[in-house]
């Protein structure tokens, strides 16, 4: 018998880029106070603020504000 025969495969997790991003001393300071106060770590407190202005830019509905009459 082969070596994890009949074990199910994990599916695979989506591919994240790093991504160098230059901060302020104050506004990196900042980040760190809000993200330790959601329990957050910086990195993951980052990328819930660009999903939140990402979905708040699409609207409701997907639609980019300027797509709309």
């Amino acid at each position: 018998m082969t070596p994890g025969a009949g074990k199910p495969k994990k599916p695979a997790k989506p591919q994240r880029k790093p991504f160098l991003l230059r901060l302020s001393p104050e506004l990196m300071a900042e980040l760190k106070g809000w993200s330790a106060q959601e329990f957050r770590s910086l990195n993951a407190h980052i990328e819930y603020l660009l999903r939140e202005a990402v979905r708040r830019r699409k609207g409701k509905d997907g639609d980019s504000p300027e797509d709309a009459p």
